[in-house]
């Protein structure tokens, strides 16, 4: 299916690896041009280089911002005036008792998480607005749905990330501008893959092994019973993006293999 995305311009927050590096991958095969974004510049340049090897004709760049950083922030919205998509997918996460969480920590997870994404969507939403189409995708995830005992503060900010879609949403009415969420379930990125192979190296255990522990544990009822590949939620963003995808707006979408046990 050719999603009609040449000569789109796209913007992807976090995206020198996991989810975000996966969507640029989509965006690029469908033939859009995308600017991807990370923390630390040699690792921008790094991932653009990589993605410049993988797709030599496409028009790749990269732009090095720390969202924890408002000159950074700003300096990297005056870079880039206007997108036609805008896919939110910056985000960290960590695993912590609730009651060791200090409130600086709550506020370090709100600034870059939340705020990174509005911060973006305020930018770019009046500049889709006078051309009449856009596209914004918020990366949230089933955490902000069935919000996890030990990461609260993370499953905080994928609950407002949902609210802020989901208000942005209804001042699309009568454009050609959709506003979309897609709820991820379990996903192997770099920074899982980091944390498992450190559990099963200091546990002497297999990774793969390793990997089904912790499915078992934490989501034993996964369909797919393992975990999703970055891959397999960049499908569904790549999708969002697309001029095809006009009459779904407003939308949290799942891709949780079934984590989340609602119809």
């Amino acid at each position: 299916m050719d999603l009609q995305l040449k000569g789109k311009k796209a913007f992807i927050s976090g995206s020198t690896q996991g989810i975000g590096f996966a969507t640029a991958q989509q965006l690029l095969r469908e033939g859009a041009s995308v600017i991807i974004n990370g923390r630390n510049k040699e690792k921008t340049e790094k991932a653009k280089k990589q993605l410049e090897n993988q797709f030599p004709r496409a028009e790749i760049s990269g732009i090095a911002a720390d969202f924890q950083n408002k000159d950074e922030v700003s300096q990297l919205l005056e870079i880039l005036p206007e997108v036609d998509i805008l896919v939110n997918n910056l985000g960290i996460f960590d695993i912590a008792e609730f009651e060791e969480i200090p409130d600086a920590e709550w506020y370090r997870y709100f600034e870059i998480n939340v705020m990174s994404a509005v911060r973006l969507s305020r930018k770019y939403f009046p500049k889709m607005k006078l051309k009449n189409w856009g596209r914004i995708i918020f990366i949230s995830s089933e955490s902000g749905v069935n919000v996890p005992e030990n990461m609260i503060h993370y499953g905080m900010t994928k609950a407002a990330l949902s609210a802020v879609a989901n208000g942005l949403s209804k001042l699309t009415k009568g454009t050609e501008i959709t506003v979309n969420t897609i709820l991820g379930g379990p996903t192997y990125s770099d920074g899982v893959a980091e944390a498992v192979n450190q559990i099963a190296s200091n546990q002497n255990i297999d990774v793969e092994a390793m990997k089904r522990a912790i499915l078992q544990q934490s989501n034993p009822h996964i369909l797919l019973q393992r975990f999703i590949q970055p891959e397999e939620i960049a499908h569904l963003a790549a999708y969002l993006a697309s001029p095809l995808s006009v009459a779904t707006n407003g939308a949290s979408l799942r891709a949780d293999s079934g984590v989340l046990k609602t119809v």
